[in-house]
């Protein structure tokens, strides 16, 4: 059986706990790899390592730094199929959406490629007479990353390239359900010259997390999960007097007007509630439908559902793959099942799909529940699988009052021909990302991704200006440089004069 270490300090270190975590192929059920998962004396022994890597790294060059994240980028992409088959082999995401996944990371680490701009400070010139004032950012030292099984590669590369490019150092506390990218993604940085120490790789579970949050070297803590894990971060973290960036789970809905072409809707609802099985923060959980048009896009969305192909991610011909466990697939499968009884359609049942020659593994198929409630709990809660429930709003205002009255923010999507109406959405809807005829608003690199509301807990979105923020801290500096000819100008108690 494969074992999964540790990476610190630049090499593989030996788990010394005793204790493991099961890795299972989704698509078959089998367990095809043990976790080491680290006790608190093994992330104090990371943490000091990158400690004393900080040393060095935070006063190294900014020449230095991007050298580095170029070569690293190279090798990404050079090795994007090698990282995206583990991804599928653990997470169970077929090949092509993992590939997406390596790509969109990418982003990121291009980003951190061109970190010199993004760290240059500003000055002001004679404030007072011969007094210069200027504003400089500094790396915090040790940062570390907590990150969720759903995109094993791409929510650490949010992190850790950012972090790094702005001097501080890392600890990445991956999921232990998919844990090989992240070593993989560790010993290519190594092979592109970064330092040992910099970025280290410790897996585990809650006793590595709190020992994260309680250490008194750790100056900063990333997350991405669920929201009361979330909510549960920030607080720890920030009782420890940590800056904390948490971003939680969601209930993301999408907005049909009656003017919208019902196939692009159709089109759209089905990719972003279904694709990663419905296993991703952004996915499109609810489709609020305007006026009369409800019954005509439910039935296009179930005509377009029942086409798809579910089956192993490593098969070409697989447009949806497994869940990540059968605990998770048997949670999901329980909203489908008390749908009706709290007044839904079931349109579509997928809880009985099964794959042959793969019986075992974690499948379900895609449900679709029409005229849900909001009060019913395949509504309230984030089942994050393939689940798509429909509401339907008399008018616009009463869709949008809909949509704000949930305690979720993270993204939104309106579909419209109205451009009138579209403006007025992005400005009245309160999440934090909106797309206008765009159903997952995944902002670019160089954008920062949050929510608002229970999606983010903490000041900071992640990656883009954002991210460079909240991996460094203002210093603002006075000076004055007295010329040659000055005589000394003696005590004075007063403020400074400046005008």
């Amino acid at each position: 059986m494969k074992t999964v270490n540790h990476w610190i300090g630049g090499k593989t270190v030996e788990g010394a706990s005793g204790n493991w975590g099961p890795v299972t192929d989704p698509a078959t059920g089998a367990v095809t790899t043990q976790v080491a998962l680290a006790s608190a004396e093994e992330v104090d022994a990371a943490v000091t390592v990158a400690k004393e890597a900080y040393s060095t790294w935070g006063t190294s060059s900014l020449a230095q730094r991007t050298g580095i994240l170029f070569r690293y980028r190279a090798l990404l992409d050079a090795h994007r199929d090698e990282i995206a088959e583990l991804i599928t082999a653990e997470h169970g995401k077929v090949h092509s959406d993992a590939l997406g996944e390596v790509a969109r990371g990418l982003e990121i680490v291009e980003l951190a490629c061109g970190i010199t701009t993004q760290l240059k400070g500003e000055l002001s010139t004679q404030v007072s007479n011969r007094v210069d004032v200027s504003s400089i950012r500094q790396s915090l030292g040790v940062v570390a990353g907590i990150t969720p099984f759903n995109f094993p590669a791409m929510v650490p590369m949010w992190m850790f390239p950012l972090a790094i490019a702005c001097g501080n150092t890392f600890v990445l506390k991956p999921s232990e359900k998919d844990p090989s990218a992240s070593n993989l993604l560790a010993e290519l940085a190594a092979e592109a010259g970064l330092p040992d120490g910099v970025l280290n790789v410790v897996h585990g579970d809650k006793v590595a997390v709190d020992a994260l949050l309680a250490h008194p070297d750790v100056a900063a803590v990333s997350f991405v999960g669920s929201t009361p894990i979330a909510r549960y971060i920030h607080t720890t973290a920030s009782a420890n007097h940590k800056r904390v960036q948490a971003l939680g789970g969601a209930k993301n809905h999408m907005l049909v007007l009656p003017d919208a072409d019902l196939d692009a809707a159709a089109d759209a609802a089905v990719s972003a509630a279904y694709g990663s099985a419905g296993e991703r923060c952004m996915a499109i959980s609810a489709v609020v439908a305007v006026s009369s048009i409800a019954d005509e896009l439910v039935q296009k969305i179930r005509e377009r559902a029942e086409k798809i192909k579910i089956g192993p991610g490593n098969d070409p011909e697989s447009e949806m793959g497994p869940l990540i466990t059968k605990a998770h697939r048997d949670k999901v499968a329980s909203y489908v099942t008390g749908a009706a009884a709290q007044g839904a359609e079931v349109v579509l049942d997928g809880t009985g799909h099964t794959v042959d020659g793969f019986e075992d593994g974690h499948w379900i198929g895609l449900s679709l529940l029409d005229h849900v409630s909001t009060d019913s709990d395949a509504y309230r809660d984030e089942i994050f699988g393939p689940v798509l429930c429909v509401l339907r709003a008399e008018t616009y205002e009463d869709g949008v009052a809909l949509i704000n009255a949930s305690p979720y923010g993270n993204g939104t999507a309106i579909f419209t021909r109205d451009g009138g109406a579209a403006r007025r959405f992005q400005l009245e809807i309160e999440a934090g990302m909106v797309g206008v005829n765009v159903p997952i608003p995944v902002p670019v690199g160089y954008h920062s991704f949050g929510g608002w509301k229970d999606s983010l807990f903490g000041d900071h979105h992640i990656y883009g200006n954002d991210g460079v923020h909240f991996y460094t801290r203002g210093k603002v500096v006075t000076t004055r440089w007295p010329d040659p000819s000055d005589a000394p100008a003696g005590v004075d108690l007063g403020f400074p004069r400046n005008h």
